[in-house]
């Protein structure tokens, strides 16, 4: 699920919000202090008007930073917001004189003729600088917002690609799977086997259990020694005398995460390109343990072999490898080398992540 940003305040709301009220009055604390040097007044008026000044600007920012909602092309909102600022200083100076005054601000008195004209005169000089610094910010702030919202949005969209390429290479492992083992079916049906019925019996049970388990995003190992031990005791069905195997998986390991048909994959391939092409067949030993905060996994077999195969990084082995690049982030690897005096030996690693399940 996406979150979504709250929108942001509009109106007054925005405008007199507390970080832009207290930057005002910072400021015009400020220039308060600053008209007080050769001013009579005492310093809380001088300080008063410069905060009542201040204000004025800060709604004059804040009215046609919204106002209108959208402005001519030939008018920048910027020069809008500047253009108010400047002619709002003027008339809230002299409001700022009458309420501080008592309503007799007495402007033909030349003392306080120049301290309004000094108001107005620094309110003209430094407001719209202010105002221009408070643009940059503004536009900085949203250009990182917007950077942000981008980022969040290409990871989205490059997780989403993620899962969609890992569930089109799981599709493919199913009817890879599949056809094999109906071949294997196929095979003792052609020769007459007695065997066959027995052999298929074990083929829909196994496939009752394993095929739900195909579509699911993730599994456990456990689960996947129990789908290698039916697979592994369907194949000896077929081949009594050429195939022989071991199971051993720690218990530390049984409850980890791993994508689906990931051991039966490498068990698959032992069998197929392994045990059934030598003639003396040979033994399957598969090893699942945790260690350091890894999970290793090894396959060996006494087939074949690399060299009389000519195998390397077959179909099903290349597509498990991507699959788990894809799952753990590229942090897994798979590695092939040869056993002596035949045979080989498929390792896998990965982070240990435990099942939620």
């Amino acid at each position: 699920m996406v979150s979504v940003a709250p929108a942001k305040p509009r109106g007054f709301a925005h405008i007199l919000s507390w970080p832009r009220l207290r930057f005002t009055l910072l400021v015009s604390l400020g220039f308060g202090l600053l008209l007080k040097l050769g001013n009579e007044s005492p310093a809380i008026i001088v300080i008063a008007r410069a905060v009542l000044v201040g204000l004025a600007v800060l709604i004059a920012f804040g009215v046609f930073e919204q106002w209108p909602r959208r402005t001519p092309r030939w008018l920048a909102r910027s020069v809008l917001q500047l253009v108010g600022i400047v002619v709002a200083i003027p008339p809230a100076a002299a409001l700022a004189y009458v309420l501080t005054t008592g309503g007799d601000p007495q402007f033909d008195d030349e003392k306080r003729a120049r301290g309004l004209g000094a108001l107005i005169f620094t309110g003209v000089l430094f407001a719209p600088w202010i105002a221009v610094g408070a643009m940059l910010k503004q536009r900085d702030a949203f250009a990182r917002e917007q950077a942000l919202a981008f980022e969040l949005e290409r990871s989205e969209l490059e997780r989403k690609a993620l899962d969609a390429r890992l569930h089109l290479l799981q599709a493919q492992v199913e009817p890879h799977f599949l056809f094999n083992t109906l071949a294997n079916v196929q095979a003792l049906v052609d020769a007459g086997s007695p065997q066959a019925s027995s052999v298929l019996a074990s083929l829909i049970a196994y496939l009752r259990a394993a095929v739900p388990r195909m579509h699911a995003q993730t599994t456990t190992l456990d689960q996947e020694v129990e789908l290698v031990r039916a697979y592994l005791e369907l194949m000896s069905m077929r081949m009594p005398d050429r195939l022989r195997f071991e199971l051993h998986i720690d218990r530390e390991a049984g409850g980890l995460q791993c994508p689906p048909m990931t051991l039966l994959t490498l068990v698959e391939n032992a069998v197929r390109h392994g045990i059934d092409p030598s003639e003396t067949g040979g033994n399957i030993r598969v090893d699942v343990r945790r260690e350091k905060g890894r999970c290793l996994v090894r396959v060996v077999d006494t087939g074949a072999g690399l060299k009389t195969t000519g195998k390397g990084l077959g179909t099903g082995l290349s597509t498990l490898r991507e699959r788990l690049q894809l799952a753990f982030s590229g942090d897994a690897q798979l590695r092939l080398t040869e056993v002596e005096p035949h045979g080989v030996c498929a390792e896998l690693e990965f982070p240990a992540h435990e099942s939620n399940a």
